[in-house]
């Protein structure tokens, strides 16, 4: 099961990159989980995230399309990095996301979101659409 973990932005992150002296031992403790992870097998990906000032969202309304400059309101509802996971299940997830060093200064969120997977979709993505997603994913692998 793949799953997507957010790391919920804070104020603090939505700041930007703290004093060189604040970073050295957070990358520290944050380069040993993800070496846990990758000898694990369970990290696909993962970065982080500037804050959204440095960020555009796009509004959709029909054919129209408008851009909307950052920074966004609501630190909490915004996302400062994230991971990509392979994993059994959602235990195996939140048993790893337990583990992780608090990735901000202060009190801090990770939330954990499964993809959706083929079979997810029943008879509502045609053997077709689910054999153009699977070249798709193959040709992103290489």
């Amino acid at each position: 099961m793949r799953v997507m973990v957010f790391v919920k932005a804070t104020a603090d992150s939505e700041a930007g990159l703290p004093p060189a002296e604040d970073m050295t031992e957070m990358f520290a403790a944050m380069g040993a989980y993800n070496e846990q992870l990758v000898d694990a097998g369970i990290m696909v990906d993962g970065d982080g995230l500037k804050p959204s000032s440095f960020g555009k969202r796009i509004a959709f309304d029909g054919d129209s399309r408008t851009v909307i400059d950052g920074p966004f309101a609501s630190p909490n509802e915004l996302v400062a990095g994230y991971w990509i996971w392979e994993v059994a299940d959602m235990e195996e997830a939140i048993d790893w996301a337990k583990r992780c060093p608090n990735p901000m200064p202060g009190p801090s969120e990770l939330e954990i979101r499964p993809f959706y997977e083929t079979e997810d979709f029943g008879d509502g993505l045609t053997s077709e659409q689910a054999e153009q997603e699977q070249k798709l994913r193959e040709r992103i692998a290489q």
